[in-house]
């Protein structure tokens, strides 16, 4: 039980804490325990070859080989960031002993802080793009207004281009 060192591994999106069996031990129990109240997420007992996997939560599940046992907890939150404890029973040989093997602090970063921070910076770039054109395109319609009233002014009929042709200037319409 001294010897027991428990392997936590971080692997495809799941926290892995792989235990090694005690040996020479012919019933046992291994428990996961969440927080500082010691609740039990995760169980594991081993008796007469029966293997007795039990879980509280959806998040876990437990595997077993014939040298070490595995709590896998799989979709975490950010809720689940806490102290996780793991408990080993042995109930045979006598006599009974029960110890606490290691605690380990899981922190787990928030999915939708991530996504939530891509989503806004992307809305601050369209948002600064879209006030980009819409001044450009004031622009664009202030100097096309401005050639627009150059170009009437500039076509007088009596102009010295025409000097032979004393014409009075045509009234234009307005509709």
């Amino acid at each position: 039980v001294s010897d027991a060192q428990v392997v936590v591994e971080f692997e495809n999106g799941n926290f892995n804490f792989t235990f090694p069996n005690p040996k020479n031990v012919s019933e046992f129990s291994m428990t996961l325990f969440k927080g500082h109240e010691k609740e039990e997420i995760c169980a594991f007992h081993l008796s007469q070859e029966r293997v007795l996997p039990k879980s509280n939560v959806t998040y876990c599940q437990t595997q077993n080989s014939g040298t070490s046992t595995t709590f896998i907890l799989k979709n975490l939150e950010k809720n689940h960031i806490d102290v996780y404890t793991y408990d080993l029973e042995i109930f045979l040989p006598p006599p009974y002993i029960d110890c606490c093997l290691k605690e380990t602090y899981l922190y787990i970063q928030d999915k939708e802080d991530c996504f939530s921070l891509g989503l806004m910076s992307w809305i601050i770039i369209g948002l600064i793009t879209f006030g980009i054109f819409c001044v450009c395109f004031a622009v664009a319609c202030c100097l096309r207004n401005k050639n627009q009233k150059c170009e009437t002014n500039s076509h007088e009929f009596n102009s010295e281009y025409m000097p032979m042709a004393a014409v009075n200037a045509a009234k234009k319409t307005r509709i």
